[in-house]
């Protein structure tokens, strides 16, 4: 008997995964991602996919600068929902809490950009508490439509 009552889930994509907190983690984050992007209709050399290659990548780079922990990894999370897409990266560094600051780092120096650039790309950014451990989710959206 039909009730008429749907009972069909609405599948959100989703990617998850932790990664060493090197270099190599962060380096395989960012092709994870872009991968995963592709997977789910975003395609290589596309807007949506360059965009979140690039967050990612200054993320999980700052989650293995400023968010290391001895023998702890670093999560990355990508969701693709309506007309967003959000990628979150998550380290055991709970005192350590990024923010965009006002200043720009000198001409030479090689470090300080990576905020301004998840600014510029994002349509939202912002900074949580890590749910179920100790540590902060820095997360990012971007606009697919």
């Amino acid at each position: 008997m039909n009730s008429g009552i749907s009972t069909q889930r609405v599948h959100t994509p989703e990617f998850a995964m932790a990664f060493t907190s090197s270099t190599r983690g962060a380096r395989l984050a960012r092709r994870l991602v872009s991968y995963r992007l592709d997977a789910w209709g975003h395609p290589y050399g596309g807007d949506v996919n360059d965009t979140l290659t690039v967050i990612t990548a200054e993320l999980a780079a700052n989650a293995v600068r400023h968010g290391h922990v001895a023998g702890r990894d670093f999560h990355v999370r990508l969701t693709c929902g309506g007309t967003t897409v959000r990628v979150e990266v998550s380290d055991t560094r709970t005192e350590r809490v990024p923010l965009l600051s006002d200043r720009e780092p000198p001409g030479d120096a090689e470090a300080g950009r990576g905020l301004r650039i998840v600014a510029a790309l994002a349509s939202r950014w912002g900074v949580a508490p890590r749910e179920g451990a100790p540590g902060k989710t820095v997360w990012a959206e971007v606009r697919t439509a």
